[in-house]
């Protein structure tokens, strides 16, 4: 089952919650604070219920994202199947442009040979991708330069 990204700021600071509180207010099953509990979930004190300071309860959920996050190196990218910031294939990529100063590099990963993505600006690139070759790619075209999408429609006959 993949793994939810809960909002640590639903949580307000200054406020007290229970276990079930706390689950309802960031949608999760009142086993899962508890589990938290065990993982290192401070309580206020020992009595029951237990009543959790929503600061502990925020800087908990921060850490526990914290430590899944995984920063790619100058020169890679993230390959999604390895699950690990990779080299393209011979540093070959392909740079899309979404936007004026910024796009996506994609890239073929040299273990699993799947594409691999990441967004940066273009202003980076140089400096982020180091030994890599980028292939700039012209921009996907607008259609806001077209006539009628459809020559063959009905809206114009009467009834």
């Amino acid at each position: 089952m993949p793994v939810r990204r809960l909002n640590p700021n639903k949580v307000k600071i200054y406020f007290s919650y229970t276990a079930s509180e706390l689950a309802q207010c960031l949608g999760v099953h009142k086993n899962t604070v508890r589990n938290w509990q065990r993982e290192g979930l401070e309580p206020v004190d020992d009595s029951r219920p237990y009543l959790f300071q929503g600061a502990t309860v925020r800087s908990f959920l921060k850490s526990r994202r914290a430590r899944r996050k995984r920063t790619c190196p100058d020169g890679t990218l993230y390959c999604v199947s390895c699950r690990e910031p990779r080299k393209p294939v011979d540093g070959m990529l392909d740079y899309l442009p979404m936007r004026e100063t910024s796009g996506n590099l994609r890239g073929i990963c040299e273990v699993c040979e799947r594409l691999m993505h990441r967004s940066i600006r273009k202003a980076e690139i140089e400096a982020k991708m180091l030994d890599c070759d980028v292939k700039f790619q012209e921009a996907p075209s607008s259609l806001s330069g077209l006539g009628s999408p459809s020559e063959n429609c009905d809206l114009n006959k009467e009834v």
